[in-house]
């Protein structure tokens, strides 16, 4: 099976471009008071993380609106990444790689708006 054509676990098999979708259901499903104050956010689905210390669900790379002190116009965006094959990887069903998105979706959503992963496991999230 080729890597970027199906990631498989368990009893199941999802393409990239099928996890894409998952992805887009689940970010539409989201809260939209929630979704209305991302600013300047992208949402990227990549095929594997590179993290040495072991499988990497998702990443949030930017900076947290609570230490936007000068933050202004000519910013990249942030990014919030999921990795479709650590996802499908530690997933035995469609319905469980669907709740592990979205959690991870809020877990990464919520660095954004400056909570911790200390914090995120106080709450349930983490």
């Amino acid at each position: 099976m080729d890597d970027l054509s199906a990631a498989s676990a368990g009893s199941f098999a999802m393409s990239l471009q099928e996890f894409e979708l998952l992805v887009s259901e689940e970010l539409d499903s989201l809260p939209a008071h929630v979704m209305d104050q991302l600013d300047n956010v992208i949402f990227v689905v990549e095929e594997r993380s590179n993290n040495s210390a072991g499988p990497l669900l998702g990443l949030y790379q930017g900076t947290a609106i609570t230490d936007r002190f000068d933050y202004g116009l000519g910013e990249l965006p942030d990014q919030i990444v999921l990795y479709w094959a650590e996802h499908v990887d530690s997933c035995n069903t469609v319905e469980e790689l669907r709740q592990q998105v979205h959690i991870t979706l809020v877990h990464e959503i919520a660095h954004y708006f400056g909570i911790d992963d200390e914090h995120l496991h106080e709450l349930g999230w983490g």
